[in-house]
C-alpha cells in the first residue's frame, strides 16, 4: 500500500540534493522554510481555539501536557522547560511527556514512540483530569504513542489537541481540536525535524505565549512574572521594571529590593507611589489583576 502521507513524500526540488553545492543546499532549504509561516498561519482559528481551552482549564486549576516521540516530544520538552522562568508559573502547570522518557532526549529509544499503551501508562502516571488540556504532536499523525495518549485523554474528559502535519491521519480523527500546518515534503525526505518541525516550534510558541498573556502573567508585552533564577534573569527583571514604570534602573533596582524581588508589587509601587504592603494589598484585592490594580489606583 502506498504512503500516503505528505511529510514522506519526495520533494521534486531537492531530487538532485546531493549533487548541489552548499550555497544551493541553503537557498533551497530557506526557500522552503519560508512556506512554514503561511502554513502555521492557515490554522490560526484553530490555535486560539486550543489557547481558549488552555487558559479556561488552567483557571480551575488545570494543565498543558503535551505528548511526543523523538523531535517532536524534544520540541515539546523545550517548550514546556522555558515556561517556568518566562511566566514565574509551577514547573507542574505545563508537562512535557516523550516516549522513552529522559533517555530519549539524548538518543533513540527502540520501540518507544510504537506502543499507545505507553503514551496511556504515562498520562496515568501524571494522574489526568478533566481539567488538563493534552496536545499530542506527530508531524505524520501515526505515532501510536501519541495517538494513545491522545485517545485515552478523550475517554477520560479532558480537551484533546492534534498536532500534525497531516490532516488525514489517526491523531486527526480522535482530538477535539485540530491544529495541521501542511507543511508538505521535506528538502530531505522523511526528515520531519526540518519543516514540519518548524512549524511545531511555532505553533507550540503560540499555544504557551498566547495562554500565559491571556492568563495574565504578562504586562504589556513586558514578562512581568520572569523568574530571577539567574543574574542574567536577575537584571533582566530590573530593566523590565524600568521600561514598565518609566523610571530609571536605579531606582527601579531600589524598589524591587523593598517589594522583595516581586516585580509586580515593585510596579504598583512605582506608579502608584505606594509602599510594597500597600502595593500587594492593592494587587490581592483585584485577584492579582495587574492591569485592574493599576486602573483602580489610577481612578482615586
Amino acid at each position: 500500500m502506498k504512503d500516503r502521507r505528505r511529510t514522506e513524500e519526495r520533494l521534486a526540488a531537492s531530487r538532485t540534493l546531493d549533487c548541489m553545492t552548499a550555497g544551493e543546499i541553503v537557498r533551497l532549504m530557506n526557500r522552503e522554510d519560508r512556506t512554514v509561516a503561511a502554513a502555521v498561519g492557515r490554522e490560526s482559528a484553530a490555535i486560539a481555539r486550543a489557547v481558549d481551552a488552555i487558559v479556561h482549564g488552567m483557571q480551575r486549576g488545570g494543565r498543558l501536557i503535551y505528548v511526543g516521540a523523538g523531535s517532536s516530544g524534544r520540541m515539546a520538552l523545550l517548550d514546556a522547560t522555558e515556561c517556568p522562568p518566562t511566566f514565574g508559573i509551577s514547573p507542574k502547570t505545563v508537562l512535557a511527556l516523550i516516549a522513552g522518557g529522559k533517555r530519549a532526549l539524548t538518543e533513540a529509544v527502540e520501540g518507544a514512540e510504537d506502543s499507545a499503551r505507553n503514551g496511556e501508562r504515562d498520562l496515568r502516571a501524571e494522574k489526568l483530569s478533566r481539567k488538563d488540556v493534552v496536545a499530542g504532536i506527530t508531524a505524520s499523525g501515526t505515532t501510536p504513542y501519541a495517538v494513545g495518549a491522545i485517545e485515552y485523554a478523550r475517554k477520560r474528559g479532558a480537551v484533546t489537541v492534534a498536532i500534525t502535519s497531516n490532516r488525514s491521519s489517526p491523531i486527526a480523527r480522535v482530538a477535539k481540536i485540530v491544529i495541521a500546518p501542511e507543511t508538505g515534503a521535506e528538502v530531505l525526505t522523511g526528515s520531519t525535524r526540518l519543516k514540519a518541525g518548524t512549524s511545531q516550534k511555532m505553533v507550540l510558541n503560540m499555544l504557551s505565549t498566547a495562554a500565559m498573556v491571556r492568563l495574565g502573567h504578562v504586562y504589556e508585552n513586558l514578562m512581568i512574572d520572569v523568574a530571577p533564577t539567574n543574574k542574567k534573569l536577575s537584571r533582566r527583571g530590573v530593566q523590565i521594571l524600568a521600561e514598565a514604570s518609566g523610571q530609571k534602573m536605579p531606582t527601579a533596582e531600589h524598589a524591587l529590593r523593598q517589594a522583595g524581588h516581586d516585580l509586580r508589587v515593585a510596579l504598583v509601587m512605582l506608579k502608584m507611589g505606594l509602599g510594597a504592603g500597600e502595593a500587594k494589598r492593592r494587587i490581592d484585592a483585584c485577584g492579582g489583576d495587574l492591569r485592574r490594580a493599576l486602573a483602580r489606583g489610577a481612578s482615586k
